[in-house]
């Protein structure tokens, strides 16, 4: 993987499996009607680690505007959900990443230092992959969803470092995932108040683990004070929006 650009090899890959996603979700039948609730299990607790990580928050701008009332309409954005989340999932998970949970309008993913391949710091690797995003839904997505009687779907991205510890929640036979737990990962969440359509917005911490260059060219400090402090200097904690974009293919 390269965390430097899009790579054309992966970009025509990219292309090919988003339209073979597109045949199937266009191909699969409409949703029926249903009339019981399916049944949960017991959830069960496990141990934890902590782990230094990236935590990244993506959030889809204008979900509960979207009509969703009748069964056609409720179809029509299951579809448009499956096509944006399966692309956003994979791209997450090429770039290193651990997808943690879908909150029906955005995805918790984190990135832990150290992995990927190759192996690289989780806040590059989560803002590689927010512009990876960022271009499929604009040139792969997007075009699709014109064609069809939706608008199109428009997400802002959070993302900040540090000491977060994972744990395995959840029915073992069914559903169960990584939890992060930590001011970190409720941090990464709350930036997102900060944050409009088409943002990736930095906390101070993710930011200075950037490749230098990345910082002076690509960061720009938000203009207000958020009124979030460091517990220990009670300095300001600052927040950045990453205002690059992959321009070319590598």
């Amino acid at each position: 993987m390269n965390y430097d650009g899009l790579q054309d090899s992966y970009w025509r890959a990219q292309i090919a499996r988003v339209e073979e996603l597109r045949k199937k979700i266009s191909d699969r039948p409409k949703i029926g009607e249903g009339r019981t609730v399916p049944d949960d299990e017991a959830l069960t607790i496990g141990d934890g680690r902590r782990l230094s990580m990236a935590v990244m928050f993506i959030d889809i701008c204008g979900f509960s505007s979207r009509p969703m009332e009748t069964l056609e309409e409720q179809d029509l954005t299951l579809r448009v959900l499956n096509l944006f989340f399966t692309e956003m999932i994979r791209i997450a998970e090429e770039f290193g990443g651990n997808v943690e949970k879908n909150t029906g309008d955005g995805l918790m993913i984190y990135f832990n230092d150290g992995e990927g391949t190759p192996a690289e710091k989780g806040s590059k690797r989560a803002v590689a992959a927010a512009l990876t995003m960022m271009a499929a839904n604009e040139h792969l997505i997007s075009p699709i969803l014109r064609a069809t009687p939706t608008k199109e779907v428009e997400f802002r991205v959070s993302i900040d470092y540090g000491s977060v510890t994972i744990a395995r929640l959840g029915p073992p036979r069914r559903f169960n995932s990584n939890a992060a737990i930590g001011t970190t990962a409720n941090f990464a969440s709350k930036m997102l108040r900060h944050a409009k359509a088409g943002d990736i917005v930095l906390g101070e911490s993710a930011r200075n683990q950037l490749p230098t260059d990345w910082q002076l060219n690509w960061t720009e400090l938000f203009p207000t004070e958020t009124g979030w402090l460091y517990r220990v200097s009670e300095k300001s904690y600052s927040l950045y929006r990453y205002t690059g974009r992959w321009s070319r293919l590598v």
